[in-house]
């Protein structure tokens, strides 16, 4: 049985806009409700500006009033697999515990499995953001 998951980060893969560094990244997350929530990188000329696929599938859930999720799955056009960088991380941090799966799927077909805590050992949280 296929994983509609992966199924929905490939096929957000198509829409990516990656014309830069030519790696483009398509991201599905699953949210509390069951629902999928898709993202795709979209690159800018002005590099800072450019967006992550797991960014932008969070946003996405997010601004649907999404706010908790249980996985996300990431695929990539390239050989090097999809790995989130420390912005991604970050993010997450905001909206998914310790435990949230962060599922990768090489070019081989084969998904490498990671929890947050891994990735994202020690985030910074709201507790240290506020003010006293």
């Amino acid at each position: 049985m296929k994983d509609p998951l992966i199924e929905a980060a490939r096929q957000s893969l198509e829409s990516a806009y990656a014309p830069y560094s030519c790696y483009k990244v398509g991201a599905a997350i699953e949210s509390s409700s069951d629902k999928i929530y898709t993202g795709c990188n979209i690159e800018n000329s002005s590099y800072g500006l450019t967006v992550c696929a797991e960014r932008v599938a969070i946003f996405k859930a997010i601004s649907d009033g999404e706010r908790i999720f249980k996985r996300i799955v990431l695929v990539s056009s390239q050989e090097a697999p999809p790995m989130p960088c420390g912005a991604c991380l970050q993010v997450m941090a905001e909206f998914c515990d310790e435990d949230f799966e962060i599922n990768i799927i090489k070019d081989d077909g084969e998904m490498e499995k990671f929890l947050f805590k891994e990735l994202f050992p020690k985030p910074f949280t709201i507790e240290q953001g506020r003010r006293k």
